[in-house]
């Protein structure tokens, strides 16, 4: 059986993320979602390690299950850490990397160390004023399945490729550590079909994971794996990049993430990259430099055209929430009662949020679901919907069902939903 894991979560203990994210609620919401693996988050915060050593215990080779539960659902250790430091050109690079680590031993020596590079207990996702590769060799040397990947790889704040602080190379990075990066995190923003196009990357996997905020957004994005429920497996999967055990990722509409688009969210100002370059940069409201998205990041390093295509390249496949699906199709806000009372009565009726979005069939969906509400998960599914794209911290807006289609059903009909 296929493995579903999201391995990139926070705990309630990082900055801006929600009091409810405990690990009784990813375990909950992994369920609701049709994940099968998720990671703990944050391990180098003490009071969330002190949770994880609490309520959970050891399963399958480095996986983890909740204490008295049948669930099915697996932890894995995992956080994110923030690395702010002077390249060799002595500019200020700020870049985050999510580790994924096979045993609560591990993560406990870890913990002992990083404690003296920063302070654990102020953020779930902590800071350290350290070199990225500094960080790489310690793990390294803690054990050999740690895994190090470059989080949200694109997007313009803290990560290896960003416009504000990034780098234009792994090795710019990582120098001398390069070797034992095996794989980057494509963040919403991008989808392996536009990482590819940069061909100094064709020896590092694309892994992609919801990097959730808040309950609801985990599932998001995820991968796909082959192997044994078996962290250890999972792992050479990655390494190795075999098309046996890592079978695919599940890749938001790029153009939805937050930070596809070049532009300025105080103005109102989206532009695609050849408009920025032809404006020098500049918002055409205030005339202040704009944030430089993901598109025009990838154009930059890009040596490959947009319709070129790696034979052996893993798959992957374009999702969107249900939520937006809902709230589009219903022509109602995400957040709505009437959304969430949907939403609801679908995973009653049908079963988990991914599984809803992959594989229900049509004619499920259109016995369980409102008219509009499968044409638009079969408009997902066939690529035949819009996106507005995202800018500058705002969020892209799709389109699956147009104004003039929802017109066809009557308001008493939409009110019955």
């Amino acid at each position: 059986m296929p493995i579903i894991a999201d391995l990139h979560v926070h705990s309630r203990y990082a900055q801006a993320v929600s009091p409810r994210m405990t690990l009784a609620e990813l375990l909950r919401q992994a369920e609701i979602k049709g994940v099968d693996v998720i990671g703990t988050g944050d391990f180098t915060h003490p009071l969330h390690f002190e949770a994880i050593e609490n309520e959970l215990e050891p399963a399958e080779p480095g996986l983890l299950r909740m204490r008295n539960s049948s669930s099915r659902v697996r932890f894995l250790l995992s956080t994110e850490v923030c690395s702010i430091f002077y390249s060799k050109s002595r500019q200020e690079k700020r870049i985050h990397t999510l580790l994924l680590a096979p045993s609560l031993e591990s993560v406990r020596e870890v913990n002992r160390e990083l404690a003296h590079w920063g302070h654990l207990e102020e953020d779930g996702r902590p800071t350290f004023r350290r070199h990225a590769k500094d960080l790489v060799h310690f793990l390294r040397s803690v054990h050999p399945d740690i895994l190090a990947i470059p989080a949200h790889a694109w997007t313009p704040w803290y990560s290896l490729f960003g416009s504000n602080f990034g780098f234009n190379s792994i090795e710019e990075c990582f120098e001398e550590e390069t070797p034992f990066i095996h794989a980057i995190e494509t963040g919403l923003d991008s989808d392996p079909a536009m990482v590819r196009r940069v061909p100094q990357l064709d020896g590092v996997a694309c892994v992609s994971f919801s990097d959730a905020h808040s309950p609801e957004k985990i599932g998001r994005e995820a991968t796909i794996f082959g192997t044994a429920l078996d962290y250890h497996a999972m792992v050479r999967a990655i390494r190795e990049k075999d098309p046996q055990g890592l079978l695919r990722t599940l890749e938001t509409d790029s153009r939805y993430g937050k930070y596809f688009w070049d532009g300025h969210r105080k103005c109102g100002v989206a532009l695609s990259p050849a408009e920025t370059r032809r404006r020098k940069h500049l918002c055409p409201a205030c005339r202040s430099k704009v944030t430089v998205g993901v598109a025009h990041r990838i154009e930059t390093l890009a040596q490959r055209p947009e319709d070129w295509r790696e034979p052996s390249a893993i798959p992957f496949q374009t999702i969107l929430p249900l939520e937006e699906i809902l709230a589009n199709s219903l022509g109602r806000e995400t957040g709505s009662k009437a959304v969430e009372t949907e939403y609801k009565r679908l995973i009653q009726a049908l079963g988990p949020e991914l599984k809803i979005l992959l594989e229900v069939s049509e004619s499920d969906l259109k016995l369980a679901a409102h008219p509009l509400t499968a044409e638009a998960v079969l408009a997902l599914r066939e690529k035949n919907y819009s996106v507005v794209p995202g800018y500058d911290g705002a969020w892209g807006k799709p389109e699956m069902i147009s104004e003039e289609r929802r017109l066809v059903f009557t308001r008493p009909q939409m009110e019955m939903f």
